[in-house]
């Protein structure tokens, strides 16, 4: 059994890029220890959840049945109730980390966290297994090694794509202004300027159709040693399998 960390803000984190990963880890025999700014259980962005506001369009954009039945199973679970906090945090004590994603504003204490940032460059300097999807690549690039370079400086990684970003901008900021912004600046736009070179950030097939348990090859991934990144939460079932993969092998 192994013992994966997955941080996660107060609100607003996606129900999808956490809950399908603690299920397929859960499943596997594995433990997920919760990380909260206060050590109290978080609550993940309700629009997702229940697709408030999002129309005709809350099918698409919003968690579906597998996003949502493991959601609901995972605030139930022992381990979520009781997180620890942030400054709890010992890498030492865990063989993997896991950064989920959400793009409202409540991810900002998440994404901007200094403690988290220092702790995410003590995993990649032990070279433990670290996956990272949609925003939670954001958190990845932001952190920095005593160099100060990115922690992702030299490696290839994928995010939440420029394309898919605005697209959901696009469809919903009429009334909903620039929820779907969490920053001005896209998260490929920042994810890429942390790079080596630009073409590390590898954007992947444009696609809207969510993978599943039966269906992983809908997913999106991109492996660089240590490193598993993807970009939303249609591919959180091939990106949690692949990191489980991962973990047996580390």
């Amino acid at each position: 059994m192994k013992t994966i960390l997955m941080p996660l803000p107060s609100t607003d984190f996606d129900p999808t890029e956490s809950a399908v990963p603690w299920s397929i880890f859960s499943a596997c025999g594995h433990r997920v220890v919760f990380a909260t700014p206060d050590g109290k259980p978080g609550q993940a962005d309700p629009r997702m959840v229940l697709g408030t506001g999002l129309g005709l369009l809350a099918l698409m954009l919003r968690a579906d049945a597998n996003g949502q039945a493991a959601y609901a199973r995972m605030i139930a679970s022992a381990e979520f109730r009781k997180p620890i906090s942030y400054t709890e945090i010992d890498s030492a004590k865990f063989d993997g980390l896991v950064l989920t994603g959400g793009h409202a504003q409540g991810m900002k204490p998440y994404l901007e966290s200094a403690i988290l940032q220092e702790r995410v460059a003590d995993f990649f300097l032990a070279a433990k297994p670290v996956g990272a999807i949609c925003h939670g690549v954001v958190l990845a690039a932001r952190s920095k090694l005593s160099s100060g370079v990115s922690v992702l400086h030299g490696k290839k990684t994928t995010a939440l794509t420029q394309q898919m970003e605005m697209s959901a901008w696009a469809l919903t900021c009429l009334w909903l202004k620039n929820y779907y912004r969490t920053y001005p600046q896209t998260v490929q736009a920042e994810v890429r300027a942390a790079l080596a070179k630009p073409g590390d950030f590898v954007v992947g097939p444009m696609n809207t159709t969510r993978d599943s348990p039966d269906n992983l090859d809908i997913g999106f991934t991109v492996q660089d040693g240590n490193y598993l990144s993807a970009r939303w939460p249609g591919d959180a079932h091939r990106f949690a399998t692949e990191f489980a993969a991962m973990l047996v092998k580390s």
